[in-house]
């Protein structure tokens, strides 16, 4: 698609800043929930509605035992109803660590020389990316510091590189990314290297918070960054992730701010994000934060819960930033995606090193350190599908297809059978002999129940047996 001027026009009026701090608060200060309006809102989003800022300032306020209790029942409706009990397995690849911006919250920070830099050559990507194969992950997401080195070029040339490497019966099927923004241009680039979701996090969404936290570097310009997705929109990258780092204001704005992100793209482009993320602060190098807006365990399941109501489509991603009871707790009512076997120092998946974490080869402290094994095999105890999938991604069910398929709720149709294949390939191809058997007990349930009256089951049953015999990559 040529952009004409007229086009860039349009384009402008679009990518204006959306977001007004007087109004959020005045949302805020201006809730008054009753038992009666939280459960109307909570079966509104039963019906698979989007919230609106009003409802959401609602839940927000709703801060007694009985509507916490009853919103965290309403949030486990929606995950149930809308994606089942599968949860989507990935890993994060850091590219390089270079950085211009100075972040105060970020070891990448370019003030950090105790930050030991370096770029991944092209060899060590396909080090990292075999290692990686090798442990069964077929979904990553690249991340990458913001420099001059990290060009729209340079992402797009990285993800052929990972999508190239094949290893066995290994291979990499979605690459995600979360990077710099760029201009619709560059953003036209990286989609054409066969990306996933883009991912760009406004770390917080008020300006004058942004201002304490990021005091140079091209990051510093809140309105570019915010924009940032409407340029991926107008340069045909229909599938796109938000999110907040919790902690550097206070998480009612960010989670306001969040759905107010989510109400811009919908009334802009008839496309929602995919994904909502919302890490919270943990120990980087030479960080310095603001410790009055740090989010305790009780609060940031609250912000799960009502993130999952306001938004029942988009998948929401937890990180191993989270320690093991957080993850699972909030699995239970909201959460759609997490990492496994995750490490953020850069060659580290290849290389074997010390398990202690060294925060001047990494950009924050994890607090999961599990294997991609473990985590699948606690999963499947507590019934959850661990899933590898990438169908949609490769079937058309982006932007505006993965709305009508999963804004009704839907998708669920195709993610449960998808979730069984591709845990059966990776049952059958890197899995334990005990992690093996409890799998394989959970498709047979699986089928048993939950699938037994689907019309295709007789089909997810030969998938399976053709898996058994060698086959891989099948889908519905």
């Amino acid at each position: 698609m040529k952009f004409t001027p007229e086009k860039y026009r349009i384009a402008d009026e679009r990518m204006k800043p959306f977001i007004d701090p007087d109004e959020i608060w005045e949302y805020i200060n201006a809730a008054k929930p009753t038992p009666e309006t939280v459960q109307n809102i909570i079966n509104k989003s039963k019906s698979k509605q989007r919230l609106n800022l009003q409802e959401v300032a609602t839940l927000i306020a709703a801060d007694d035992e009985e509507s916490v209790k009853a919103i965290k029942a309403g949030a486990r409706f929606i995950k149930t109803s809308v994606y089942g009990n599968r949860i989507v397995l990935f890993a994060p690849l850091y590219i390089g660590n270079h950085c211009t911006n100075n972040c105060t919250y970020c070891g990448f920070r370019t003030d950090n020389k105790d930050q030991q830099r370096m770029t991944l050559e092209d060899h060590e990507i396909v080090k990292e990316v075999e290692a990686l194969e090798d442990n069964g992950q077929k979904r990553l997401i690249l991340v990458y510091g913001e420099h001059p080195k990290y060009s729209a070029e340079y992402i797009a040339h990285t993800v052929k590189t990972v999508y190239g490497v094949k290893k066995g019966n290994g291979e990499i099927r979605r690459v995600n990314i979360n990077a710099a923004p760029l201009d619709i241009e560059g953003f036209k680039t990286v989609k054409e290297s066969g990306i996933g979701t883009y991912q760009i996090f406004q770390e917080t969404y008020h300006p004058e918070a942004y201002k304490w936290y990021h005091l140079s570097g091209k990051k510093a310009d809140y309105n570019y960054r915010l924009t940032g997705l409407d340029r991926a929109q107008e340069a045909g990258v229909d599938d796109v992730g938000i999110g907040a780092l919790f902690g550097l204001y206070d998480w009612r704005f960010e989670v306001m701010a969040l759905i107010r992100h989510t109400n811009h793209l919908e009334a802009c482009y008839n496309i929602g994000p995919h994904t909502i993320s919302f890490p919270r602060i943990t120990d980087a190098s030479t960080s310095q934060i603001k410790k009055q807006y740090m989010v305790n365990d009780h609060d940031f399941a609250r912000i799960v819960a009502i993130l999952r109501l306001a938004v029942p489509y988009t998948g929401l991603i937890l990180t191993a930033r989270e320690n093991v009871a957080v993850r699972n707790e909030v699995l239970d009512f909201g959460v759609s995606q997490i990492d496994g076997g995750t490490k953020l120092e850069l060659g580290s998946y290849h290389e074997t090193k010390n398990e202690t974490q060294n925060l001047n080869r990494e950009q924050f402290m994890i607090n999961d350190n599990r294997s991609l094994n473990e985590v699948i095999e606690e999963l499947i105890e507590k019934g959850n599908i661990p899933s590898f999938c990438t169908a949609c991604y490769r079937l058309g069910r982006t932007g505006e297809h993965f709305m009508e398929f999963s804004v009704p709720g839907f998708i669920k149709r195709y993610c449960t059978p998808n979730a069984l294949l591709t845990l059966a390939e990776y049952l059958q191809d890197y899995a334990p002999k005990e992690t093996f058997d409890k799998g394989w007990k959970l498709i047979e349930k699986t089928l048993e129940t939950e699938l037994k009256e689907q019309k295709n089951v007789a089909e997810i049953k030969d998938r399976l047996e053709q898996i058994k015999a060698g086959k891989r990559d099948l889908y519905f």
